[in-house]
């Protein structure tokens, strides 16, 4: 095989992806990823109601807790409204965020 050869069969080939590198996955969109995140501090209950499972009820209940309480520290503090659980609170998980939260899920 000539040099001129081989270097053109290794410009021709696609680099491969580093999936042997420590954090690849995480660096992919991930197929189900949510098309929209909100924040809990500034959201409406029109905007809680878009998550699934939120209904106007627990929509209602969740800007009510926060009018009384204050603003939410983390997201894990929705499981104190009545009507969120566990279960609940993990298929919402990766629509919350609190304030500059960008790019946690």
């Amino acid at each position: 095989m000539t040099p001129a050869l081989l270097l053109a069969i290794l410009l021709a080939a696609p680099p491969a992806p580093p999936a042997s590198l420590p954090g690849f996955d995480e660096v992919r969109p991930k197929a189900n990823a949510p098309s929209f995140v909100i924040d809990i501090n500034q959201a409406t209950a029109e905007d809680f109601q878009k998550l699934p499972g939120i209904g106007p009820a627990l929509a209602g209940r969740i800007v009510a807790y926060r009018k009384k309480h204050g603003p939410f520290r983390r997201v894990e503090d929705l499981l104190v409204v009545r009507g969120i659980g566990h279960k609940k609170w993990k298929a919402i998980r990766p629509y919350l965020k609190v304030g500059g939260e960008a790019g946690k899920k």
